[in-house]
């Protein structure tokens, strides 16, 4: 009998045993440094990329240009979790004011960062209309995913300062807002650039229908979930008795009710956080939801950077100083400017104003988007994009992880701002 075939190593559990330690590693070694909540995205991509390198007998990292499912799938779920957490934190929805920093942000910010991309990406890179304006919409949204340091605190623990609150909401609502101009890069690709043969069948379909159906969708099933939860039956709640699993296939099914009526489902999931944060709001239940979908999202968030890691050596052939120029104008200049000025008006001034147009964290929502556009059609300039968005988020964790935390450290005992914007 060959015994060597019973003591030979696996590649699957070489895998496991390297990932699960540089995931320990990425989440403790910051605090050898400093007490503030560990800044531990960038390293987990870095951590990736060195461990899929140096590490012997690992098995081959999946390209996200040749099977691109995996990486929506992946990725899609780690946002739907979440837009989900994102609006569970959000204790009191509040007034006109408390909100007009976030709209602002939406609807000017937005346009003006995917606008300023796309022309970068087609003076600069020389990428087709389509790829650049893909461009623009992949890495137009901020991440909730990745900006643990600057949201606000779990249900009932407070922390709403404006800012934290304004960066917590803008990052639960931009990522479906991206998508009209996802589906416009498709719309330019297949038809070319003619505006007036298809103009308005993309905003009325693609811009009002679908977020209209999307918010809709979702304050039916947020109220719905809330009254199964919290007040029907009143003798037996499900709240008493029921584990987070339930909020969770709640959320599954808005997402997907959404979807089959052709509305954005990411609207739809963060509108139902926030609706569901409603009801009963002291309720402890609240909590133990918002954990729980916390949990799967932490680790859904470190396979995929871990994974982006392990791709970035042959993601980068096709980086070159043109992709990186724009991609560190958009983490320096483009999303500052544009997140300065579209505060204008609003409470939050000064070091507070800077603060929020500075952290528009990149990350997990633009792998999905690009991986979703990819399965869709094939762009000519689908090699460089997929290089320019995973060099704009290893960049963006790196230099927002780790300064966040400082940045944040001013209003973390503030709590007064909190509560005086109703």
């Amino acid at each position: 009998m060959d015994n060597e075939r019973f003591f030979e190593l696996s590649s699957y559990h070489i895998l496991l045993a390297a990932v699960g330690t540089l995931i320990v590693l990425a989440y403790w070694l910051p605090r050898l440094i400093t007490r503030r909540q560990p800044a531990a995205s960038g390293l987990l991509i870095l951590f990736g990329l060195t461990a899929f390198t140096v590490v012997p007998g690992m098995p081959g990292m999946i390209d996200p240009r040749a099977e691109p499912m995996i990486w929506e799938r992946l990725s899609e779920m780690a946002v739907i979790v979440a837009l989900f957490g994102a609006g569970l934190r959000i204790d009191r929805l509040g007034g006109v004011r408390k909100w007009r920093p976030t709209v602002q942000l939406l609807v000017i910010a937005m346009p003006l960062t995917i606008f300023a991309v796309a022309v970068l990406g087609y003076a600069l890179a020389g990428m087709t209309i389509a790829g650049a304006v893909l461009l623009g919409a992949v890495l137009s949204p901020t991440d909730p995913v990745l900006a643990g340091d600057i949201r606000v605190g779990p249900p009932s623990e407070g922390g709403e300062h404006p800012v934290r609150f304004t960066l917590t909401t803008e990052a639960g609502l931009n990522d479906g807002l991206a998508f009209p101009f996802v589906y416009l890069g498709l719309v330019i690709a297949a038809e070319s650039f003619a505006p007036a043969a298809w103009g308005w069948e993309w905003f009325v379909r693609d811009v009002v229908y679908r977020i209209t159906v999307g918010a809709g969708t979702g304050w039916l099933a947020g109220w719905l979930l809330g009254q199964m939860l919290f007040v029907f039956p009143r003798g037996a709640r499900l709240a008493e008795t029921a584990s987070g699993i339930v909020a969770l296939a709640g959320v599954f099914l808005c997402y997907g009710f959404a979807e089959i009526l052709e509305g954005y489902g990411f609207i739809a999931v963060a509108v139902a956080g926030l609706m569901l944060r409603q009801t009963e709001r002291d309720h402890e239940f609240h909590r133990e939801l918002h954990d729980f979908s916390e949990a799967i999202e932490h680790a859904l968030t470190a396979i995929i950077l871990v994974m982006l890691g392990a791709a970035l050596p042959i993601l980068f052939e096709s980086l070159d100083l043109r992709h990186a120029l724009i991609a560190l104008a958009l983490i320096l200049i483009i999303r500052p400017a544009a997140g300065w000025l579209s505060l204008i008006g609003t409470s939050i001034r000064g070091q507070d104003r800077l603060t929020v147009a500075i952290y528009g964290v990149r990350g997990i929502g633009s792998i999905y988007y690009l991986a979703y556009a990819a399965g869709k059609i094939e762009f000519i300039n689908e090699p460089q994009i997929w290089a320019l968005i995973a060099f704009t988020i290893l960049v963006s964790t790196v230099l927002h992880g780790f300064t966040a935390g400082i940045a944040m450290e001013r209003i973390r005992h503030d709590r007064t701002s909190a509560v005086s914007i109703r």
